[in-house]
């Protein structure tokens, strides 16, 4: 017997310093993403520039380095943080021997290991399609790899390599596949307000326990691992909140610094989900000292899909990792621990503050003669408990705003109801 031990490949990071951005903050970030998608990173290199070389990315002098330590540090593989043209592959290829992918194809990659739904699945195709298209010109080395190894999983490099009509039919193809599946969502969710049900969306950075959370709250079961974009398909669960109102929770795709448009364009009809809610939990790691960066790349994206206006409670997820808690807190934001279960009454408390009340808890005393109403109650509302009295039906039921007007005359207590908001 001999076991087949596959070692992962080694990597090396580069990037270049524009001051565009916090670079290292982003190098950080991208050596999370190397170990998420399976390679271990022996070492990195950044480069301060005014601009990005159009040629080769690096100027000419790193480039010679990394080649360098790629042939003595027995590197298999070159990450580079930006995005890279057909041509800056081909020729830093050249240049250092090595195999290179860029940041847009690390993300791709990982998605593509993580989807599961057929949904997923052909919005990550779509993705790699749509990016790879326009890189197929004069791509020598990189076409010619073939394996499962990182930047070459879903189509598959043999597909990449069949002529662009192909390639251009197969996009068409799976476009119309997802604007069906978006017309779907769509009607599902016209169906869900007709019903009167209202939306919960969970959104985030990745990796801050948007998953946890959904499992914590609904017993959901989805996979929640300490890995960037550890859940990819989106996953709705029923919620009760403390009012006795039922909430549909809906968990998305993480976010990340400068997610690729690709990515943006192709899980469109899925974030959508987000931007149709009727109330949005923004989960951010406030242990992390990147936690403002976190809540801001999140309100763009959403501001980027229309839901600017939509309200938002800001989840402070895995305060348990605080040594004190912070001084000072909006009545919007809630700290909170999915892994310990602490402040999620506050939590609910939050969501059914911030939703909009559609129904009103009342106690009514119907005569025995208003058996349609009562039906009428039942099936737009909710009963928590009904006795049968002398008098008539004595219900504690959550009723419509809209039959308001019906159900008033026959309020057994008036002095006001508990759950009233009116």
């Amino acid at each position: 017997m001999f076991e087949n031990e596959q070692n992962p490949q080694t990597a090396l990071l580069v990037a270049v310093d524009t001051g565009e951005y916090d670079a290292q903050a982003s190098l950080d970030e991208l050596a999370e993403l190397a170990a998420t998608a399976g390679a271990e990173v022996v070492g990195r290199m950044c480069q301060k520039r005014p601009s990005i070389d159009t040629a080769t990315c690096v100027g000419a002098g790193r480039l010679e380095e990394i080649a360098l330590f790629a042939q003595n540090g027995d590197v298999d593989l070159l990450i580079f943080d930006h995005e890279l043209t057909a041509s800056q592959l081909r020729n830093i290829e050249e240049a250092t021997q090595t195999a290179v992918v860029d940041r847009t194809m690390l993300i791709l990659d990982i998605f593509a290991q993580r989807a599961r739904s057929g949904e997923g699945k052909l919005q990550v195709e779509l993705a790699q399609l749509r990016y790879r298209l326009p890189r197929l010109m004069g791509q020598g080395r990189s076409l010619s790899r073939l394996g499962g190894g990182i930047g070459t999983r879903g189509p598959g490099e043999s597909k990449l390599e069949s002529d662009r009509r192909h390639i251009r039919r197969r996009i068409e193809a799976l476009e119309e596949q997802l604007r069906d599946l978006t017309r779907r969502r769509a009607q599902q969710r016209s169906r869900r307000k007709k019903d009167g049900i209202l939306s919960v969306a969970i959104v985030g950075y990745t990796n801050v326990g948007k998953s946890t959370l959904l499992n914590a709250l609904t017993d959901a079961g989805v996979l929640a691992e300490d890995k960037l974009f550890a859940t990819l398909d989106p996953t709705a669960r029923a919620l009760e909140l403390p009012d006795g109102r039922s909430v549909m929770l809906v968990d998305t795709v993480g976010l990340i610094r400068r997610l690729p448009h690709h990515l943006v364009e192709a899980f469109k009809s899925t974030l959508e989900e987000a931007a149709q809610a009727d109330l949005i939990l923004n989960v951010c790691d406030v242990s992390s000292p990147d936690m403002d960066e976190q809540v801001r790349v999140t309100r763009e994206l959403l501001e980027s899909l229309g839901a600017g206006g939509t309200p938002v409670v800001t989840v402070l997820n895995k305060c348990d990792l605080l040594a004190e808690e912070p001084l000072a807190m909006d009545r919007r934001s809630v700290l909170v621990s999915a892994r310990t279960g602490k402040g999620f009454d506050r939590l609910l408390e939050a969501v059914s503050r911030e939703l909009a009340q559609t129904q009103v808890r009342l106690r009514l005393l119907l005569p025995y003669g208003q058996g349609a109403l009562s039906a009428e109650i039942r099936e737009e509302g909710r009963v928590f408990s009904e006795e049968y009295t002398a008098e008539g039906i004595l219900i504690d039921a959550l009723v419509e705003k809209r039959i308001l007007y019906k159900v008033l005359p026959y309020r057994a207590d008036t002095g006001g109801s508990a759950g009233e908001d009116t």
